[in-house]
């Protein structure tokens, strides 16, 4: 998976914006919160790591992630995008 295009699907931002609150989740909650499959959360997270935006930690079975400084960077990066693309176009000023 090339850099420039890891972040730049609307699940894989979903996924980032879905760390950004903290809570303690599992692959399988994102995976459910997120509508995607185990698998694609599974190799997202997995190259989230390699570039330093998520961390890990097992507690048995199970494995929590949660976003790093640079994640928590990033996700802001992907809010502001999100509104900005979002928000009402500007009224163009009639002629």
């Amino acid at each position: 998976m090339h850099r420039e295009s890891i972040l730049l699907r609307e699940k894989q931002a979903g996924i980032i914006l879905l760390l950004k609150g903290g809570q303690d989740i599992s692959i399988s909650g994102i995976a459910k919160a997120t509508g995607t499959t185990y698998v694609h959360v599974s190799n997202f997270l997995s190259e989230c790591e390699k570039l330093g935006i998520t961390s890990s930690e097992r507690h048995g079975r199970s494995k929590s992630i949660k976003l790093s400084e640079k994640g928590m960077k990033l996700a802001e990066l992907i809010f502001a995008i999100s509104a900005y693309t979002e928000s009402p176009k500007e009224a163009k000023p009639q002629s």
